[in-house]
């Protein structure tokens, strides 16, 4: 019995039912790259021949790449400023941005997204995955308080089971963090899909859609773990 329990706890997506990567595509609210240089370097992050160096260069690259497209739509004001030549109408943002990076494997991207916006205020969420619940357990938590944001984004590679980003959202609510937004590289469909029902007014921003989860809460073809693969700690 013991056997069949461990057996069992070892394979937690067994017989789970997971929807199909077209039933997905149209929930509200999802912006799925189609960026031809995104995919390009998506293509060499999942290649396991990857060495780690190149494969935290690419995760910080697409991070910046991501970060433009999710932020195309931010609010802006005008203001005046003196050009060497003379005085024009030009535009800021309006109000700060936030990125929280879901440890570790949401390092890179954060790293990313300071390329763009080296002023946004950084905080940190600790969150690791039951190897046989795949539930998320908080160990760090560094939030401050939200002081004038227009934008948080909560950042981090992969949304699997949609365990730990469905949690950091939920942590970053009790915060009252205002205008939330989740940035990922790659997505299973059931994660998809569980991340918009828990959290239907966060829009999602990815690289990638997938096709599925294995037994072990794998996405598949994924890349495999992208912390131990930033970090080579395989």
């Amino acid at each position: 019995m013991a056997n069949e329990s461990g057996a069992t706890s070892a394979l937690p997506m067994r017989g789970v039912p997971q929807p199909a990567r077209e039933a997905v595509l149209s929930l509200p609210d999802v912006h799925i790259s189609q960026h031809p240089v995104i995919q390009h370097k998506l293509t060499a992050l999942r290649d396991r021949r990857t060495a780690v160096p190149d494969f935290y260069r690419l995760v910080r690259e697409l991070g910046t790449l991501l970060a433009y497209e999710a932020t195309a739509d931010l609010a802006t004001h005008e203001v005046i400023i003196e050009t060497p030549i003379e005085p024009t109408r030009a535009r800021r943002l309006t109000g700060a941005v936030g990125v929280v990076p879901i440890l570790r494997a949401g390092l890179g991207l954060a790293e990313g997204f300071r390329q763009v916006l080296p002023d946004a205020q950084v905080w940190h969420l600790g969150l690791r995955r039951d190897e046989h619940t795949l539930e998320p357990i908080e160990y760090y938590n560094q939030l401050a308080r939200a002081t004038n944001l227009q934008v948080c984004f909560s950042v981090d590679p992969m949304l699997a089971t949609g365990g730990s980003a469905i949690d950091a959202l939920n942590t970053l609510k009790r915060y009252r963090v205002p205008h939330l937004r989740y940035v990922g590289l790659i997505a299973a469909p059931y994660g998809l899909q569980k991340l918009r029902e828990a959290h239907p007014d966060v829009p999602v921003y990815l690289g990638a859609l997938d096709e599925r989860l294995n037994d072990q809460g794998f996405i598949c073809p994924g890349l495999g773990d992208a912390g131990d693969r930033q970090f080579g700690t395989l």
